[in-house]
């Protein structure tokens, strides 16, 4: 076996790009249907870490960059296994690669079709790869991730006992579905100290929660979702962080005919959370809350006004963390 390579290696071997070595991989539950550029060779692993290691040695014998789709979570022991044996691997996002299969004609899908889609979008896209998160960002994700099914559960069964309200039947259910709220509400009280514990087990993800938690109108879970969905917060532009949130709007133009702005694409559950923290700061940040009025005087929409709150809602926690410093009440 190779040894493993250094990040100055990996950098190199982004070069491979101009070569054409690319191994794109469609990823299931149970299997990996792998294709490889520049010659077509094609193959088939199990998603098991014995596949795992098929892969590895495939891509370190054609020195060659692995990508693959966003599928729920299926890719992430692969994306580990690849980090760890030092081989380089990115992420590309499954809405670009369907475009990208729509504009080259392909109406067909299945698992080897998707395997060349991906390489070759990758070869065509490079730049949208993203890279594998600290190990610690991925704990964070996993658990905020089952903090919001379970919320989700909640929701739902508070709906369940409203029905059983209406229609008269809710004693008959009662000693259930408060044994069963009393068991969500402990679950998620328990998920949220585990989340507390690992940003306070990081300096570097304490700080940056101190920051995000200053600004009025971001609590501990819109700070913990942005951590944990974003993790590029800081490092990119407003206007890139509005785009990643799905909250840039997105123009609709052609000649003379101007058409309407919508909101498009981005990572939704970060979104929805952020739609809840600028119902907030709508009426609590004191610069937002002048800026919602402004809208509102102008005849805006609500949904229009929440959603241009928490775009600059998104903008402004970039900005902070960037400088890594608090917010303060703009002086006027």
């Amino acid at each position: 076996l190779r040894p493993c390579r250094t990040a100055h290696q990996k950098e190199e071997s982004m070069d491979n790009l101009s070569h054409g070595r690319v191994i794109g991989i469609d990823v299931s539950r149970d299997w990996l249907d792998l294709y490889c550029l520049p010659d077509g060779h094609r193959g088939r692993a199990p998603n098991t870490p014995a596949g795992h290691a098929v892969v590895v040695a495939l891509a370190r014998d054609r020195d060659a960059i692995v990508c693959f789709e966003s599928t729920g979570g299926q890719e992430w022991q692969l994306w580990a296994a690849l980090e760890v044996e030092g081989v380089t691997a990115r992420q590309v996002p499954p809405a670009q690669v369907k475009a990208f299969a729509q504009s080259c004609g392909t109406r067909a899908k299945t698992d080897r079709i998707d395997a060349e889609l991906i390489a070759r979008f990758f070869a065509f896209r490079p730049e949208a790869g993203r890279s594998l998160p600290a190990e610690k960002l991925r704990l964070l994700r996993a658990l905020t991730s089952k903090r919001a099914q379970l919320v989700e559960m909640r929701k739902r069964l508070l709906a369940q006992i409203r029905a059983h309200q209406k229609l008269g039947t809710a004693a008959m259910f009662e000693d259930v579905d408060t044994e069963l709220k009393q068991r969500i509400d402990s679950l998620i009280k328990e998920l949220e100290d585990r989340i507390s514990q690992a940003i306070a087990s990081d300096e570097r993800l304490s700080e940056t929660a101190g920051v995000l938690r200053s600004i009025p109108g971001i609590g501990p879970v819109a700070s913990t979702m942005l951590i944990a969905e974003m993790p590029e917060i800081g490092t990119i532009t407003g206007e890139q962080a509005a785009a990643l949130t799905g909250l840039a709007p997105v123009a609709h133009d052609s000649g003379t005919l101007r058409g309407k702005r919508a909101i498009a694409g981005g990572r939704r559950a970060l979104r929805h959370v952020m739609f809840q923290a600028a119902l907030v700061a709508a009426h609590h940040n004191p610069s937002l809350r002048s800026f919602a009025d402004r809208l509102r005087k102008a005849g805006k929409p609500h949904k229009v006004i929440i959603t241009a709150v928490a775009r600059k809602l998104v903008t402004i926690a970039n900005a902070l963390c960037k400088n890594r410093q608090k917010w303060a009440v703009p002086t006027t």
